[in-house]
């Protein structure tokens, strides 16, 4: 660790912490709003719409690769937006970024399916999909990285977790709206025009988060800060060279947390989609609550993690999840309802106490020129190795081996972040 760089508040800033914390509250909320859309959408919409032709399970494995690509484009869309950023500035970035973002979305949201358009569909809902992961890395405002820096002392922890409070808030909300519409609407209705609804309601919320964080970081005492810090792009191929070891470890370190991130909430979706009989509505309000119990988590994290490390709580976080993985054959397949909503709502909750601590665990060993593409391009690689793929690998897994392959792909994920965690431990001593 570069200790001449250790993080500490700007005493001499205008700008607080918790007004930093409300910005990326904000970011971070309608990102994950328009990432849990399109997840859902997957799983309920997707297959039936641009699949027709292939069995509910194929049409949702198909769904689910569709799904992973924005993860893959993700760190091309951070490496295009430093360059930007560099030639024309941050405010012009984040509208570009944002931009992309929002017509990528309605594009799906007025996207035709394989019934008018045959193939073409299934492409355009590629390339849209592509294009949100490349917004979703140029959206990167630094403003994580910044309240990580001026946060006090002894309450690092209670502001790391911040941020992550939007991942239950957007997944609760979009889970909300699905439920409403599937309660509301005929299945005929709900997929002629049902689905579309969150598509909009995510671009309107967009535009609004657009210029709640362009508020924020153009100010002077915003820019200000941010270039005390040196949180400024710096060279990828520099950044490669001199912190590459940094890099993978920062994406291993929190691999538990992202795998778990979407086998409590994408994949139980899918399984009861194609083989139970319940009611995806009230699965989705189930999630719902778990959300809740994620968001108290997140909150609950943030305090022990002051009062015991960061480490120490990712660590143990790990072990559970290794605990908790071994329910899974269980509670999914043999022990019907109230199995399965024990496994979102317990599932949940260890997501929330772990995901809370999950991001810029390493942030502090990139050189503080680096550390601002470094913290974005550790984003991109942690979302990549231990979400992206989660949903198309869980289910097709667990068709093909059972769902005891689930409980080792969370051991495979658990085991990455403990090998993580201490080699950081050891180059941080």
């Amino acid at each position: 660790m570069q200790n001449s760089d250790v993080i500490s508040p700007t005493h001499d800033s205008a700008v607080a912490p918790s007004e930093i914390a409300v910005g990326v509250i904000i970011g971070r909320a309608s990102e994950y709003f328009d990432f849990f859309v399109y997840a859902i959408a997957s799983v309920l919409v997707f297959p039936k719409v641009f699949f027709p032709g292939h069995s509910p399970l194929s049409g949702t494995l198909y769904a689910f690769l569709i799904f992973s690509f924005a993860f893959v484009a993700r760190p091309i869309g951070t490496a295009v937006f430093m360059w930007v950023q560099k030639r024309f500035g941050r405010e012009i970035k984040l509208t570009l970024a944002l931009l992309v973002l929002g017509v990528s979305t309605a594009g799906i949201a007025f996207l035709p399916g394989y019934e008018a358009l045959g193939f073409v569909s299934i492409v355009m809902l590629s390339l849209f999909r592509i294009g949100q992961g490349i917004a979703l890395g140029g959206s990167w405002d630094g403003l994580p990285s910044l309240l990580a820096l001026n946060a006090p002392a002894r309450k690092r922890g209670w502001y790391a977790m911040l941020g992550q409070l939007g991942a239950p808030l957007g997944f609760a909300i979009a889970a909300g709206l699905f439920s409403y519409l599937l309660a509301s609407l005929s299945s005929k209705d709900f997929l002629e025009w049902g689905w579309r609804y969150p598509f909009y309601v995510a671009f309107a919320i967009n535009v609004v988060a657009l210029f709640a964080r362009l508020r924020l970081v153009s100010t002077d005492e915003y820019s200000r800060l941010l270039e005390q810090r040196d949180l400024q792009p710096a060279s990828i191929t520099g950044l490669l060279r001199i912190h590459s070891k940094t890099l993978i470890i920062g994406a291993l370190a929190g691999l538990a947390s992202y795998a778990l991130f979407h086998v409590v909430t994408v994949f139980p979706l899918s399984w009861i989609a194609l083989y139970s009989q319940r009611s995806i509505s009230d699965v989705l309000v189930i999630q719902v609550i778990g959300a809740s119990l994620g968001a108290a988590g997140i909150v609950i994290s943030g305090l022990l993690a002051d009062r015991f490390g960061r480490r120490i709580i990712l660590g143990a976080l790990a072990c559970l999840i290794a605990a908790f993985s071994l329910c899974v054959p269980w509670l999914l397949n043999g022990s019907g309802n109230t199995g399965q909503n024990t496994f979102i709502l317990v599932g949940f909750t260890l997501l929330g106490l772990s995901y809370g601590q999950a991001s810029g665990v390493v942030t502090s060993n990139f050189l503080r020129s680096y550390r601002y593409t470094g913290a974005a391009l550790t984003s991109d690689l942690t979302w990549l190795v231990g979400a992206g793929f989660a949903p198309l690998v869980a289910l097709w897994l667990s068709t093909q081996f059972g769902l005891i392959s689930v409980t080792f792909y969370l051991l495979s994920g658990v085991i990455c972040t403990l090998a993580a965690l201490l080699i950081n431990r050891a180059k941080s001593s």
